[in-house]
């Protein structure tokens, strides 16, 4: 599975964990679409899911599996191709099928389970090809570099790129292991609540109980993956799983709670960057900083419909400066704010200042920034304490022609 044009998982993957994917007939590629992974001894657990009312079959079979179990999970079997979205109670029986196939292999109890889908809404699951799939994704499981690839690998549908993340500190002598992977290219702009698809595995060895995982996990996804968005639309799948091994002998406790806190928003951080990357056409990322709003909450809903704004959007796709569709994006988001105060920079130059464009704006200069792949868009709206960092791309006509012809 490996690819020197991929990125290469170079440090020490975390303890207790196997990771393999194979090829049930589900992606019409026929490529591997199904990804297991193994949890030793069981681990615990926290997930964050969609807020979406439409949720998935995976979604409603796994949270009810986590309350179920206090959060552990012994597998997680993934499937892509196949959203079982709108698939009613068939789709439900379909998932809790699968789990069972999976427990069975495993000689655990079903609820330890976790299930998750990716690919296109309201066709029927075929789960007796997933079910089919299960002993051989069990033989091919593994701890390696390559092994893990393959289950990143396998989750992916209009993903061009592999997305993976490690990070990992030593405490007394011993090393905590952080591996996280991800897939999603569009129906990107996740509001994951603690209750086409972005769907992320991250797995360590750390010793912690899920209430804790839970309080770690919220603010790292708040600031990564709930500030992203590709084309503004919420998934009916979305899925944040965090497993804790506990095989590194390192309890979640004193020096080791901030040291594992900054690991995991690292890791987060570049996931969520790596999703927007490889969005669906992208040819541009756009970081938007927001500040001196009246509150953060202020400035994430500014930056929220900027990011998606289709006329700031296909102006990014042309490198156009037009900083008007900014300002007014910025204007209709529902936040007060005063226009003379405003002062905007892309890519650190100057285009508008305090109510009229800034005197020193140079469009040639602008355009020829907004060229390059990556750019930042800097807003200060006034006086207040509010900040938002938000990851957002352009809308191309590749977009369009890929979500075009999705489901055909």
């Amino acid at each position: 599975m490996s690819n020197a044009s991929l990125p290469l998982l170079s440090k020490p993957l975390p303890l207790g964990f196997r990771w393999s994917a194979v090829k049930a007939g589900i992606k019409a590629s026929g490529k591997p679409d199904v990804a297991l992974a193994a949890c030793d001894g069981g681990a615990t657990a926290t997930a964050m899911f969609t807020s979406n009312q439409v949720v998935a079959a995976p979604i409603t079979v796994g949270r009810k599996h986590l309350t179920a179990t206090g959060g552990r999970v012994s597998a997680v079997i993934v499937n892509a191709g196949n959203a079982n979205c709108a698939t009613g109670e068939p789709g439900i029986e379909a998932c809790r099928k699968s789990c069972i196939a999976v427990a069975d292999a495993f000689g655990c109890v079903f609820d330890e389970i976790f299930p998750s889908s990716t690919g296109i809404i309201g066709v029927p699951l075929p789960v007796d090809k997933l079910v089919a799939a299960v002993p051989a994704a069990k033989a091919a499981l593994g701890a390696t570099a390559e092994h893990a690839e393959a289950f990143a690998t396998a989750i992916l549908t209009t993903d061009t790129k592999l997305k993976v993340a490690q990070e990992s500190f030593d405490i007394d002598g011993k090393t905590v292991s952080l591996f996280g992977c991800a897939k999603g290219a569009g129906m990107i702009g996740p509001q994951l609540i603690p209750h086409a698809t972005m769907l992320v595995y991250l797995f360590t060895d750390l010793a912690a109980c899920s209430d804790h995982l839970a309080a770690m996990l919220a603010p790292a996804v708040d600031a990564s993956f709930n500030s992203i968005s590709i084309d503004g639309d919420m998934s009916t799948n979305d899925t944040v799983l965090l497993l804790a091994s506990g095989k590194s002998g390192i309890a979640a406790q004193g020096d080791v709670v901030p040291a594992f806190e900054a690991a995991l928003h690292r890791v987060c951080n570049s996931l969520a960057h790596a999703i927007v990357d490889d969005g669906e056409g992208v040819t541009h990322v756009v970081s938007l900083e927001i500040t001196g709003a009246p509150s953060n909450d202020d400035a994430r809903t500014i930056a929220r419909t900027i990011a998606t704004s289709p006329l700031c959007k296909t102006a990014w796709s042309s490198a156009d400066p037009n900083w008007g569709r900014l300002l007014a994006a910025a204007g209709r988001a529902g936040v007060e704010f005063d226009p003379a105060q405003v002062l905007i920079t892309i890519a650190g130059l100057p285009v508008f200042e305090y109510g009229v464009r800034a005197a020193d704006f140079d469009e040639a200069a602008t355009h020829a920034a907004m060229s390059e792949r990556s750019y930042t868009i800097m807003i200060h709206l006034g006086p207040g304490a509010g900040h938002a960092s938000f990851t957002t791309c352009d809308l191309t006509h590749e977009y369009v022609s890929i979500n075009a012809d999705y489901s055909t």
